[in-house]
This record gives structure tokens, sequence and C-alpha cells, in this order.
């Protein structure tokens, strides 16, 4: 799994028009699945998220995790993590999961979120989304289950 997190003040996901998630302060988290992910590599991928200590302190130092800041989560399919771009100059997507093993990969993950998260908000997988967020920091991170 591949997941881009960017600490947020806030973020949303719209689709057809209406906002289908919204968060404040928190992490929003782009999440990709691939060719033999499974519930094992989504663990993996939420605990380091979970623990991530990139919210400051108030000696200004990323000291702090989601949860000591009370963060919220949104948390967002994207396949396109996957995109290879080895050949040519259109992105392959070959290394990306199939939609019904990715969808219940990103459902999977999201519960799990839940299970430690009281905010958690989501995009609508498959559907083409409008995603706005104000970076804070800026702050990004790219995470790789197979460089964990």
């Amino acid at each position: 799994m591949r997941a881009v997190i960017q600490r947020v003040s806030e973020a949303s996901v719209t689709v057809d028009g209406q906002v289908v998630g919204a968060i404040g302060q928190g992490l929003l988290v782009l999440l990709g699945v691939g060719h033999g992910d499974s519930e094992q590599t989504a663990e993996k991928l939420w605990s380091k998220l979970a623990r991530l200590r990139i919210f400051e302190d108030e000696a200004g130092k990323t000291n702090l995790s989601l949860a000591d800041v009370g963060g919220q989560l949104l948390v967002v399919s994207q396949f396109t993590l996957y995109a290879s771009c080895k050949k040519g100059n259109r992105p392959s997507f070959t290394d990306a999961g199939t939609p019904d093993e990715a969808n219940r990969l990103y459902e999977w993950f999201v519960n799990r979120a839940r299970a430690d998260v009281p905010v958690v908000q989501t995009g609508r997988f498959g559907a083409y989304m409008d995603v706005a967020l104000v970076n804070d920091g800026p702050f990004t991170i790219v995470l790789d289950t197979d460089q964990l």
C-alpha cells in the first residue's frame, strides 16, 4: 500500500457538487492499494500512520501524533499512486490492485482507523472527486509499505 499523508488545517472531498467528506485539523490520506496487499499490509500502514509524530508541540517541535492533538482523518482512495512512467509518457496503472480488492482493503483501512480516531471521513471509492485542502506547514509524507 502507498499513502500520501498531508497535515491539514482543513480538507474536504466533493463529488458531483456535494461535499461527501470534510475535516478540520488532522490528516488527509491519499491511499493506494497495490497487487498483493492484504489486511496485514493495511494494518502495517495504519500502525505507522497513527503513530507518526508530525504535529507540533508547545515548543514547535514535531512530537505529537494525530491522537495527541485530537486530530481528524480524511481518507481518499487514489489508485494513481501506483502509476508507472517507465515507458513512454502515458502512465501505466497495472501495479494498482483490482477495483474490487482495492475497495475492500480501502474500506478495511477506514474501519481500522475508525477504531482509533473519533472523526474519520472518506471520499467515494471510484468516483471523480474534487479534493480541497489547506496543507499545514506544508507537511507531506509518502509511506510505502514495501519500505516500512
